[in-house]
């Protein structure tokens, strides 16, 4: 069963769907908090994991982060890190406190960027009792190095400087625009290899696009990204359990490798054959493995 609610993540309202197994429960149930990639929404992948979870067992809680889709936030689009970790424990705040909700049995699942973001969310926030991630990306290192890590480093100058434009611009009550996320067209995503032509299927095609993703982000995201460091403090997640869930044909793959190698125990690394990162957001044939890996993982950790 999915019902709409809201909650409060420093002064702004998040919209989400919160999802509950078809059995009512007798006691209260272990939870799930799960973030969506950047430029995603609730009703994409991170919707689908919530389902699946859901039948499962857990209570799961699909959430629109501030500045995007159905929450609150202006400028429409912002990707704030800052912000991105705060949902994470206001989520986290929002099922601690529901009566069917066993609040010593919150964990955590950060899809692509959010599995950036979850990691210092759980770093910090004990409350979070076990943390996976699928596709994980750390957003800052992928716009500073790309997301296959060979970025020439004179394109994140470049972006920065247009961002100090855009704040000069902003403060005279103009703009220059916002930072297109996606090319315009299939020829355009071919031409810039497999991870880009993937995105740009994923979110502007009809196999997962929604009108409420993110098409471009405000220019002043770009600083803010770029100043983030979301591994920086993964060891801190130690003693609660960590998995990791990856495609081995996945460019961002070695994001996933790095961030594992600096973890602390207990720690779990879970490679899905022949899947991609795009891969693990929605086809069946991926996802149902890490679906299952991740059933047992919350299981025995919550």
């Amino acid at each position: 069963m999915r019902t709409n609610v809201t909650f409060d993540s420093a002064g702004l309202q998040l919209a989400g769907h919160l999802y509950l197994p078809d059995n009512e429960p007798a006691t209260r149930r272990p939870a799930i908090v799960i973030g969506h990639p950047g430029t995603g929404v609730k009703e994409q992948a991170a919707g689908l994991y919530a389902e699946r979870l859901a039948r499962a067992g857990f209570i799961t809680l699909a959430f629109d982060a501030a500045y995007q889709g159905e929450s609150e936030g202006f400028p429409r689009g912002l990707e704030d890190p800052g912000h991105r970790v705060e949902d994470f424990k206001a989520a986290v705040s929002f099922l601690s406190v529901h009566d069917q909700v066993d609040p010593d049995r919150i964990g955590a699942l950060g899809i692509c960027a959010s599995g950036g973001y979850v990691i210092p969310a759980a770093a910090t926030d004990h409350r979070i009792k076990a943390v996976a991630t699928v596709s994980a990306v750390d957003i800052s290192r992928q716009f500073r190095e790309g997301a296959d890590g060979r970025q020439d480093p004179a394109i994140i100058q470049s972006m920065l400087a247009t961002a100090s434009t855009a704040r000069t611009s902003e403060a005279h009550g103009e703009s220059i625009g916002d930072l297109t996320l996606f090319p315009e067209s299939e020829e355009e995503a071919r031409a810039g290899g497999r991870h880009v032509f993937e995105g740009w299927e994923y979110y502007r095609t009809d196999r997962a696009r929604h009108p409420r993703s993110a098409k471009a982000m405000p220019w002043s995201s770009v600083d803010r990204i770029t100043q983030f460091d979301a591994f920086r403090f993964i060891s801190l997640i130690g003693p609660r359990p960590l998995l990791m869930i990856a495609g081995r044909e996945a460019v961002t793959s070695w994001m996933t490798t790095q961030a594992f190698e600096q973890a602390s125990h207990p720690k779990e690394l879970l490679w899905i054959d022949g899947a991609s990162h795009v891969d693990l957001y929605d086809k069946d044939k991926y996802v149902t493995p890490a679906v299952a890996k991740l059933t047992d993982f919350y299981r025995s950790t919550l």
